[in-house]
């Protein structure tokens, strides 16, 4: 079996053995424990990640204190404060492990030596880039379009096991309800 980071670029681009094995070697491997803090508000940012194993959340915390959900990560999900990281200023979000996990981490320096290296790195961190913006303008897209109900249904479909692995409350925050209005969506 491959390994789940070969798999994910090779979805896109095709590496030699070689070549992965100089990829994966600008990586560092880190286990996780549930509940974890990867990423603290006003901190910095030096890793960009990618679940081998586990999920993460991505958010911000209101001045009363309430949860905005920004991103949840799976497996083969890339996840960091991408202001921060890209820009290296302090972060303005959380991430955090929902689950006990297994992540790849990779230093901005890395990860553009390995895009000035590789074009085939270039090719694929671009066109992944490219996905989360158009996500992420489809999300935006949805909360001033959707329903609360057809935002639900829509992460559903997307994200089938999602509702599994993540509780609740976390699920409620991602989609700007409480909790409550969650379980009248949910019995609907």
């Amino acid at each position: 079996m491959s390994h789940p980071l070969r798999h994910h670029i090779e979805e896109i681009t095709p590496l030699s053995e070689a070549e992965f094995d100089y990829v994966l070697s600008h990586f560092t491997r880190k286990k996780v424990r549930k509940h974890q803090f990867l990423v603290e508000e006003g901190e910095p940012v030096p890793h960009e990640f990618f679940v081998v194993k586990g999920c993460l959340k991505a958010f911000n915390v209101d001045p009363e204190g309430k949860e905005h959900i920004i991103q949840f990560a799976l497996e083969d999900w890339w996840i960091s404060d991408y202001q921060a990281f890209f820009r290296e200023v302090p972060a303005t979000m959380l991430i955090s492990s929902l689950e006990e996990g297994e992540l790849l981490t990779i230093s901005l320096a890395n990860r553009n030596k390995l895009c000035a290296e590789m074009h085939k790195i270039e090719h694929f961190f671009r066109l992944k880039i490219t996905s989360g913006f158009i996500a992420m303008q489809q999300r935006i897209l949805a909360g001033m379009n959707l329903s609360v109900q057809e935002r639900y249904e829509k992460l559903l479909t997307l994200y089938p096991n999602l509702s599994q692995r993540v509780p609740k409350q976390d699920i409620a925050a991602y989609l700007g309800v409480t909790r409550e209005t969650l379980s009248r969506l949910r019995r609907v």
